[in-house]
């Protein structure tokens, strides 16, 4: 099955839409300046175990480094495919606090 991704500003969210047009999952955003914060991911159930989360994970990266942009992985789903990603470490800002 194929998905397309497009940014939807109006709802701060990049969405993937089957062949059929129904919407499948989003990955919603704030950005402020040149800084995209990805704040969740979610994947309609239906469309689950299809690598649609990772379609949308690179989606949103590639789209962040054509537009130049930082990004800030807030959602917990992007940080961990960012940790098996680091051709994005350039343009990604992790925090660099310890905890104890």
């Amino acid at each position: 099955m194929e998905f397309t991704v497009n940014d939807a500003p109006e709802r701060e969210r990049f969405e993937a839409r089957d062949e059929s047009g129904a919407l499948a999952g989003v990955v919603t955003y704030q950005l402020t300046g040149n800084i995209i914060a990805y704040t969740h991911t979610e994947v309609d159930p239906q469309f689950e175990g299809r690598g649609l989360g990772s379609t949308l994970a690179r989606a949103v990266m590639d789209d962040a480094r054509a537009r130049g942009r930082t990004v800030v992985p807030i959602c917990p789903f992007l940080a961990e495919w960012l940790g098996k990603h680091p051709e994005y470490d350039d343009i990604v800002v992790r925090s660099t606090r310890k905890v104890r």
